[in-house]
């Protein structure tokens, strides 16, 4: 077997080399990148610190009664945030809602519309399987030596692999809610003379939508599982203090940054999910 591990097949050299060419011809359009992003995601961080706690927590209790019409969850809302500002990681935790937003939009604004082309082209479906099974498989680590290289220390690296690591999911239940819609519907909406179009927008995206929320939730939930991961390439949260925890054996540190990870993990989930017919959430 040593003429199979003397002759290498140069995998990881080729990855090195074609990171390094687009380090070296496409520095100008990585950096950017980097300040679009830095600065979109930096903007919202500010407009969520500028607000009074109280005030905040005020306006989120209030949307979260408009989306879901139900006060046990609102006190739940009110009561889980003001513990974590006596935690003391309010402005970490402003940082992750941050991170989390900016990582779900981009996710579902990108993702969204490729498992709707997946699901009319079954063939394009077939092309990007083993491309999404490969990011959700490969160990996150992998792809954030390269986001790295590429755009610097800081939040945006954490960002972009959040974005590769949660992207699939929405991908993959969008195509799944369009593509298990019932002919019997599409032939009848056709049979009135819908274009396709129509057919999209009012017979196949709402029988999918219960299916895209899925996916919705599932890619916030990615997205806060790569919050510790995001802190150690330079990305601001509650990632960080849990980083600081484990380097320093604090128990009780890591133990209540860790408990507002999950305390915001549970109020999201609760948000996204689709109203019940008796006015409360589900």
């Amino acid at each position: 077997m040593e003429w199979l591990t003397e002759n290498k097949i140069p995998l990881g050299k080729t990855i090195e080399w074609l990171v390094d060419l687009l380090n070296e011809h496409f520095a100008w359009l990585f950096d950017f990148i980097s300040d679009v992003l830095g600065f979109t995601i930096e903007g919202l961080i500010d407009i969520l610190q500028w607000c009074h706690p109280l005030a905040l927590i005020a306006l989120i209790a209030a949307l979260a009664y408009w989306l879901q019409r139900s006060i046990p969850l609102v006190v739940a809302v009110i009561l889980s945030l003001l513990f974590i500002v006596n935690l003391g990681y309010w402005e970490d935790t402003l940082e992750t809602i941050a991170l989390v937003v900016c990582a779900t939009a981009f996710s579902m604004v990108a993702g969204v519309p490729v498992g709707i082309a997946a699901a009319h082209r079954p063939g394009l479906y077939t092309a990007i399987r083993p491309v999404l099974d490969l990011m959700q498989t490969i160990p996150t680590f992998v792809y954030l030596i390269p986001t790295l290289t590429l755009f610097g220390l800081g939040v945006v690296p954490g960002l972009i692999s959040t974005v590769i690591f949660a992207i699939p999911a929405p991908i993959r239940l969008t195509y799944l809610g369009v593509s298990s819609v019932p002919k019997a519907l599409v032939e009848a909406g056709e049979s009135f003379g819908a274009t396709k179009q129509q057919l999209l927008w009012k017979v196949e995206i709402p029988h999918a939508m219960p299916t895209i929320m899925a996916g919705l939730t599932q890619c916030i939930m990615l997205s806060l599982s790569m919050v510790v991961i995001a802190a150690l390439v330079g990305a601001d949260g509650l990632g960080k203090p849990v980083v600081r925890a484990l380097n320093t054996v604090n128990i009780s540190k890591g133990f209540e940054a860790g408990l507002a990870i999950v305390i915001i993990a549970i109020l999201l989930d609760r948000f996204c999910r689709q109203r019940n017919k008796n006015g409360g959430g589900k």
